[in-house]
Formats: structure tokens, C-alpha cells, sequence
């Protein structure tokens, strides 16, 4: 059995939610995987095709199957596909190149996701505290990303401190488990929450807003997210997609603004930045250099009132950010003329590196 220590897989990973949207129809689910597929490598980003896996005939209570008034039975039977089905569609993932992951809601699932070589494994928000079904996952050893949707503190706590003892690699997602959501109540802050309180945990952003794909990927990444789920769908046979539910074209939309948020937020903020050369010539050019403010003979000792700050810096010449009070002077200078590297006998004129910095900077 293969022990996972990576928690990198989850890094700048998208999760397109195949949920039940296949209907229950084979065709229609490898429609919709080959259209994401095909959107996953256009942008050239790390996905994975999430199924959902229910054991109906234990799932459901056997006096409650005929029950067509409750809206999630009636659905998980319509749904229902055999096994082999199943198979089908995740090679179809596998050969667009994505990653195959799947939510299991019963134990049962949990072996069919390992049956059926199921890479990452889901935790739905309605399982957070479903420790029965959390620890048959675990035992799995496979990467599990969870989703908070309306949880208790004390739930994630638990949960967190549950798979970090077991060096499992795990995620964990903001998540509003409103079907669609509002703007208003996305609540991208909770990111800045789950970062502070779990720092040594992936954090993702699971949403399902309605209105707007490039906003709300932007700034979850700004914040520090750093997986990213959505649900999706296809125009197919006439059923209309729901609200929750995002068409491939809105999925590009949304790489694009998570690719631009990427760009203009720059390398992850761990360390300071490295200012790029055309930067640091640009600034050079700002800097004040050192001029002398009046005649000064060789071995004088520079003082504050020997010298004068001025633009432009010119090639060789000190700037106010090497000038150290009280250093000699190797030769004189005229009032009024730059004070060079050649002035000084110091580092900067005796270490090669040193100056040929100066010495390339300026006018």
C-alpha cells in the first residue's frame, strides 16, 4: 500500500465537482470530463475530476427508497451507475490527463475508491464529524482534501490534529454549503482564519457563487488559497445547468483570473522578493551621489560639512548609500566635482565586485 508524504499535491490544484451531473448516463459524464479535460490542458493547469460514490442499496434505507418526495433519494437513485461505468469514466479522467478523485459517503464507497485506484479522496462538509466513515478513509493513506461547510471550531480542530498524527496529507477548504451563493456570503476571510489557526495545513476555497468566475479565484489566492474547487456541467440534452454549477467557458474564464492573480501577486510571499535588474537601475538612477562642497586636499578627513547630496549619480561615483563619515581622502577633489571610488581607499574602490557595480551605475 502507497504511504503519501507529499503534501504538495495539493498545490494550485482545481477540483471541477462532477458530482451527480452525469445523471446517471454514461455518455453524458464523459462528455463533461472531456470538455474540463480539454479546459485543464488549454490553460495548463493541474486538475483533478471529482466524482461522488454512494452504495445505494445500504446508502438509503430500504423503506425509504420509494420515497420520491425527499428530493436527495430520489437523486441518488436516478444517479445510480454499475461499477464498470464507473471504471469507464475515471480511465476517460486519467487519459485527459487529470487527476482521479472521488467524495465517498459510506464506507463501502471508501473501498470502491481504493478498488478503483482513486488518487485524492474527498471529505464532504456534511462529514466533517462522520468519524466512522473518516476513519475508514484514513486507513486508505491517500491525500484527503475536507471541505468546512457550516462546521464547528472544535470539528476542524479535531479533524486537522486527526491526519496530521497520521502524516496523511490533507487540505482543508473554505467553503459556504449554499447552493448558489451570494457574493455577500462567500466570507473570503475565513482563508486569513484557517491559514493563522493551521499553518501547517494546504488551505483551498470550494465555492459555489454565481454571478462572477473572476473575482472571488483572485482574491482566495491573493489570500493564501491555494486548491480550488467548483462544480460543473455542460449544456447537454436540454437539462438545464444549475445556478452552482459553472460551463467550461466559465472555467477558463476563472484559470485565466486565477493566472492573472498569480502574476501580479508574484513568488509566494515566504521570503522577501528579488527585485528584478531593470528595478534596481531604475532606483540607481534616483539615488543621490556624493559632490564635494568645496576644495578638499588628499588625506582629508570627510565631515558632513565637506559634502553635498545631489542628482544625477554618475558612473563611479559614491552614493549617499556608501558614504561613511570620517574616511580619508587618497587625492584631492575640487569643489563642486563628484567624490569617485577613486577618491577613497577603501572596499569599494579595492574589491573588484564592489566596484564594478559603482562603476556601471549612473550617468
Amino acid at each position: 500500500m502507497t504511504t503519501y508524504i507529499n503534501r504538495n499535491i495539493f498545490d494550485e490544484l482545481f477540483v471541477f465537482e462532477l458530482a451527480n451531473n452525469h445523471l446517471g448516463k454514461l455518455e453524458r459524464g464523459m462528455r463533461i470530463i472531456q470538455e474540463f479535460g480539454h479546459v485543464a490542458r488549454y490553460n495548463n493547469v493541474r486538475a483533478a475530476i471529482k466524482l461522488q460514490f454512494r452504495d445505494v442499496d445500504t446508502f438509503i434505507h430500504p423503506k425509504f427508497r420509494d420515497r420520491a418526495d425527499i428530493r436527495y433519494i430520489k437523486k441518488t437513485l436516478d444517479t445510480r451507475l454499475t461499477h464498470k461505468d464507473y471504471a469507464v469514466m475515471l480511465e476517460e479522467i486519467r487519459k485527459h490527463g487529470c487527476i482521479r478523485m472521488a467524495t465517498p459517503f459510506d464506507e463501502a464507497s471508501v473501498d470502491l475508491c481504493v478498488d478503483l485506484e482513486i488518487e485524492i479522496i474527498k471529505i464532504a462538509s456534511s462529514d466533517l464529524n462522520d468519524w466512522v466513515l473518516i476513519e475508514k478513509i484514513a486507513k486508505t493513506r491517500k491525500p484527503v482534501i475536507a471541505s468546512t461547510g457550516g462546521s464547528a471550531l472544535k470539528d476542524i480542530d479535531d479533524l486537522v490534529t486527526f491526519f496530521s498524527r497520521r502524516s496523511i496529507p490533507f487540505a482543508l477548504n473554505h467553503c459556504v454549503s449554499l447552493y448558489p451563493s451570494e457574493d455577500a456570503e462567500i466570507e473570503l476571510n475565513q482563508i486569513d482564519f484557517l491559514r493563522d489557526r493551521y499553518p501547517e495545513t494546504t488551505i483551498g476555497f470550494s465555492t459555489h457563487e454565481y454571478h462572477d468566475w473572476q473575482y472571488s479565484v483572485a482574491m482566495a489566492y491573493a489570500k493564501g488559497a491555494r486548491t480550488f474547487e467548483r462544480h460543473v456541467d455542460i449544456d447537454m440534452d436540454g437539462v438545464p445547468v444549475s445556478p452552482y454549477c459553472s460551463k467550461p467557458e466559465q472555467v477558463d474564464t476563472w484559470l485565466r483570473s486565477f493566472k492573472k492573480a498569480k502574476e501580479m501577486c508574484g513568488p509566494p510571499g515566504t521570503s522577501k522578493r528579488m527585485p528584478p535588474e531593470k528595478e534596481v537601475r531604475y532606483l540607481d538612477a534616483l539615488v543621490r551621489g556624493v559632490y564635494a562642497a568645496r576644495d578638499l586636499p588628499q588625506g582629508h578627513h570627510l565631515t558632513d560639512a565637506d559634502i553635498v547630496l545631489a542628482v544625477p549619480l554618475q558612473k563611479g561615483q559614491l552614493s549617499c548609500r556608501e558614504l561613511i563619515a570620517g574616511e580619508a581622502l587618497a587625492k584631492p577633489v575640487k569643489a563642486q566635482e563628484p567624490i569617485t571610488i577613486d577618491h577613497l581607499d577603501n572596499a569599494y574602490a579595492n574589491t573588484a565586485q564592489l566596484r564594478a557595480l559603482i562603476e556601471q551605475r549612473g550617468l
